[in-house]
């Protein structure tokens, strides 16, 4: 059986968004993830809309800015590719505007630079495999990771 431990703590609407706006103030945030945290909380949902109302007066809460700031840490960091960022994006449930401008937030020349030298070090780590089987391991890597499939297959095709 789960026991769920009562809610000791409870928040007046001036506390929560001194706690909100810290958690945004530590990084950027979207929506859902500010409601997801007032829900834990306990507030009720006419103060989670007047919260997340005053966050977005005083510009703690900017879902534009949210988005391009994952995106480029995203690739910068895990190397993930436009498909996978966008994929990650619409999971949180932003506006295909604002994915559409995260993405493009992303240089062309870094992006693909990024993803030659990434395809040749797995190509090394790989160098057991020959053949169909490599390329094969190649494509599910790239795929996963969210590089877009014509990348891929021209850069197979040079090998």
């Amino acid at each position: 059986m789960v026991y769920y431990k009562p809610m000791t703590t409870s928040y007046t609407i001036d506390e929560a968004k001194q706690r909100i706006e810290n958690y945004c103030a530590y990084r950027e945030r979207c929506h859902s993830e500010v409601v997801s945290k007032l829900e834990s909380m306990g507030m009720i949902p006419q103060a989670i809309e007047k919260i997340v109302d005053d966050l977005i007066q005083s510009n703690y809460l900017n879902e534009q800015r949210f988005a391009i700031q994952f995106a480029l840490g995203k690739f910068r960091i895990k190397h993930w590719g436009k498909r996978r960022i966008e994929r990650e994006l619409k999971f949180k449930g932003l506006s295909p505007f604002t994915i559409k401008k995260a993405i493009q937030a992303l240089e062309k020349e870094d992006y693909e630079g990024c993803f030659h030298s990434l395809f040749d070090k797995k190509l090394d780590s790989f160098s057991t495999f020959e053949g169909q089987k490599l390329k094969n391991k190649l494509i599910r890597y790239f795929q996963y990771r969210g590089w877009e499939n014509e990348l891929i297959f021209n850069r197979i095709e040079q090998l």
